[in-house]
């Protein structure tokens, strides 16, 4: 690894290949082999790598025989760092970002950079490689289309089940997606609980981790038995959690809400309720419960 401030080293294989300005370049998410020749190509010709650790950056490309200035990118120093390094792109420096492991600013740093850069009118390009997400997605046997990636959700309880509850709320509201999460290993039997409790304990999902690795692992199931498995079998490594789309059922109860507001409008609440039961053919106690859920919502 070299100092930010001496000359980089160029790779000879690859000599002044990156392009203009900023390339976020995807790196391997557990097996070396998967950095691409191209991304290869790009970190062996720019001035600098941004990262969040310099330590495992150093360690993958000296793997590669590449010695190149690393600059640490992270939460921490985001702000601070992001006019120098703008700066630096005025002044015609090539510069790539990347995280530890898988695709930049997925659940990672350097939104705050790219967002600045943007605004500057400086040249970005994106070098694509590993994503766990989109790895665990396509391997969760769950439907693919449409997806919403979540990435980690609080780790204490109570906004954790505020996190959740909202994205109830949206189902109720008609969104029909899987949904893809990033978890750690020790939090992992406590989310799929509170997912089982505040999705539905019968929502089919799968867990994912170790991906790339050789002891990669993909474990389908509903959420209430991926729960009880897990809060007894250890899990290791970096987990994606995927879950199915809400049940037909919720489509049905978006439409059951949508009446109901439509109806609370210019009726009372009990005529209200009454008026949706008779048109909907659903137990007036239902539509009633439901119709008292909205009122205090609101």
């Amino acid at each position: 690894m070299m100092a930010s401030g001496d000359p980089p080293q160029r790779s000879a294989a690859h000599p002044n290949e990156a392009p203009a300005g900023l390339s976020l370049v995807a790196t391997p998410i557990g097996n070396l082999g998967d950095l691409s020749p191209r991304a290869l190509a790009v970190l062996g010709g720019v001035d600098a790598v941004l990262c969040e650790d310099t330590r495992v950056t150093g360690q993958l490309l000296a793997r590669h025989g590449m010695s190149v200035p690393l600059l640490p990118l992270h939460d921490h120093n985001e702000a601070e760092m992001v006019p120098r390094l703008l700066d630096r792109l005025r002044a015609g420096e090539r510069l790539a970002l990347v995280s530890d492991a898988g695709t930049p600013l997925v659940s990672d740093p350097g939104y705050r950079l790219v967002r600045a850069a943007i605004e500057a009118g400086l040249p970005i390009t994106a070098i694509p490689g590993p994503n766990a997400a989109v790895m665990a997605l396509t391997l969760s046997g769950l439907p693919p289309n449409p997806f919403l990636f979540q990435g980690f959700l609080p780790p204490k309880a109570g906004p954790r089940a505020a996190a959740i509850g909202r994205l109830r709320a949206a189902e109720r509201a008609g969104l029909s997606a899987t949904i893809v999460f990033f978890e750690a290993p020790h939090r992992l039997a406590e989310t799929l609980a509170a997912l089982a409790e505040g999705l539905g304990p019968d929502r089919p999902a799968a867990v994912a981790r170790e991906l790339t690795k050789r002891f990669e692992e993909v474990r389908r199931g509903s959420l209430a038995a991926l729960a009880a498995h897990y809060a007894t079998a250890e899990a290791r490594g970096e987990i994606c959690i995927v879950v199915g789309p809400a049940p037909e059922e919720t489509t049905a109860e978006a439409d059951l809400d949508s009446q109901l507001r439509a109806a609370l409008q210019g009726a009372s609440l009990r005529d209200a309720a009454a008026m949706v039961a008779t048109a909907t053919g659903l137990p007036r106690k239902q539509v009633y419960a439901r119709a008292l859920e909205l009122s205090r919502e609101s």
